[in-house]
């Protein structure tokens, strides 16, 4: 059986559709998204509305949240305070944005997605159990991993929300981190996801039309485009306050 995990999309439809075509191409039976849908991108209803047609199962992730829990703001800040001003851009410009665009019936349905679920020996979270916002990085070491993972007891667990793919297989469990359909982090610009199939975990890399997905966040007027633009147009994360924002 092949099975796919198909995390952050962030409202890119472009490479969403990227994705599929090639989920297609391989036979995928199963899909299964890691959470933060919508958010960060020009056309959430669009997004949300493929993958319900496709049919995928999937879970919450941390901006998905955001958009129905405004008062998270204020905890984080106290647990996070050097990142206020991201967290800040998120709940005060990207998430109202996000909420008009989407709609109260697409934002119910978000609000049902579970933070884990569980398919055939594998695990898959948005970031860490119990917690959307914070996950092990890329570089993370063993013990971090275990120590985050283990407790799930599963042969293989998938999350998302670094934008950052990778394989580590330790012991008895296998980590990995699917990427970012629509907003890499790694330097690389091209979509992410993992692939399952016979024990064997294969990270996913899809071309897609990049300069159209900006053309989008600009004719939208999307909140802060210049930073979203900056970081599609090189692979990598950038603050937002480094990024020549005029919107």
């Amino acid at each position: 059986m092949k099975i796919a995990v198909v995390s952050d999309i962030h409202g890119n439809l472009t490479a969403l559709e990227a994705v599929i075509a090639d989920l297609k191409r391989l036979g995928a039976d199963v899909v299964i998204h890691g959470g933060d849908v919508v958010a960060n991108g020009a056309r959430p209803a669009q997004v949300l509305d493929l993958i319900r047609e496709c049919g995928w199962l999937g879970v919450c992730g941390n901006t998905d949240e955001m958009l129905w829990r405004p008062e998270l703001l204020t905890e984080l800040e106290v647990k996070t305070p050097s990142k206020h001003g991201l967290r800040r851009i998120l709940f005060n410009d990207i998430a109202p944005r996000t909420r008009e665009l989407v709609g109260e019936g697409r934002l119910s349905w978000l609000r049902t997605l579970p933070e884990q679920l569980c398919f055939d020996g594998i695990t898959v979270l948005h970031a860490s159990p119990g917690d959307l916002w914070r996950a092990p990085l890329s570089d993370a070491n063993d013990n971090e991993l275990i120590e985050t993972y283990a407790k799930l007891k599963t042969r293989v667990v998938v999350y998302g929300h670094i934008h950052r793919p990778y394989v580590r297989t330790l012991n008895s469990v296998t980590i990995v981190n699917s990427g970012s359909v629509g907003l890499s982090w790694d330097g690389d610009r091209r979509a992410s996801y993992v692939l399952l199939e016979d024990g064997k975990c294969t990270i996913r890399r899809v071309d897609y039309n990049i300069e159209q997905e900006i053309r989008e966040l600009r004719l939208r007027n999307y909140p802060h485009a210049d930073w979203l633009i900056s970081i599609l147009e090189t692979g990598r994360y950038t603050n937002p306050s480094s990024a020549r924002d005029r919107s």
